[in-house]
């Protein structure tokens, strides 16, 4: 299985988490690292080189640091842009349709902070819903998330650890189902 890993960072360089990730994952066979903000810092998204990107990988995962609940701006746009009616969805559309598509986000939040009653109170599933509904939309299968918390004060071994961590999740991550998706709303 060939997978992409679009990493939305907007300063990777000054990224502990993010820049590990990337790091550790080029290693991987059969994976491929896209990093955004290097290889559009004008903005300027080549859709059809994306959609090309899209095309030759089974797997795509998009990493990034949790933004406002949200992704990063240029992730955002990447979606309205390369994701388009005729190749992504709609008539035509079916390009993405039984690939996988996951998330690897990256908080300052603890773990205990993401949840019902916690200071944010939703989970990082709850959080990330529309990209799962994206996958939906698109006929792809939702992997579930993965995400480490606390980030910005993660030391050199819980680094290296949650590295590993999901390298081990990209290997063994299976697709979101229906029945899943009833147990976690019930």
């Amino acid at each position: 299985m060939k997978t992409l890993i679009v990493v939305a960072h907007p300063d990777l360089n000054r990224s502990r988490i993010n820049r590990a990730w990337a790091e550790r994952l080029t290693r991987l066979p059969d994976t491929t690292v896209h990093e955004l903000y290097r290889t559009y810092p004008d903005r300027r998204i080549d859709v059809r080189r994306e959609q090309a990107l899209l095309d030759a990988h089974d797997r795509i995962v998009f990493q990034y640091p949790l933004y406002w609940y949200s992704t990063p701006p240029l992730l955002k746009q990447w979606f309205d842009e390369v994701l388009e009616r005729g190749w992504a969805f709609g008539p035509g559309g079916e390009h993405l349709k039984g690939k996988e598509i996951g998330i690897a986000i990256s908080t300052a939040g603890t773990a205990d902070s993401y949840r019902p009653g916690g200071s944010n109170l939703f989970t990082i599933r709850d959080i990330a819903r529309p990209v799962e509904a994206l996958a939906n939309y698109v006929g792809a299968h939702y992997l579930p998330p993965f995400a480490m918390h606390h980030a910005r004060d993660a030391t050199d071994e819980q680094l290296a650890e949650s590295a590993a961590a999901y390298v081990r999740h990209l290997a063994t991550a299976r697709r979101v189902s229906a029945a899943d998706l009833v147990a976690s709303n019930g």
